[in-house]
């Protein structure tokens, strides 16, 4: 990738860190670079929003269950 792309790169994804703390996301830039990619690889951004739900659901049950 040579500089040019890298810095288009790099503003790209601090846009979207910062619409993703607009919208209270509360996803961090990494996990913001990863879905990026993954979407840029194909894969359906609908599913990886449901999928990044029900992990949020299954992480927040076992802080639930794990305090009892």
């Amino acid at each position: 990738m040579d500089q040019e792309a890298a810095e288009t790169a790099r503003e790209s994804l601090e846009l979207v860190f910062r619409m993703s703390n607009i919208l209270d996301t509360g996803l961090d830039r990494h996990t913001l670079s990863v879905l990026i990619a993954l979407c840029d690889l194909g894969l359906n951004p609908e599913a990886l929003a449901a999928v990044v739900k029900e992990l949020r659901q299954e992480s927040g049950n076992s802080h639930v269950s794990s305090s009892r």
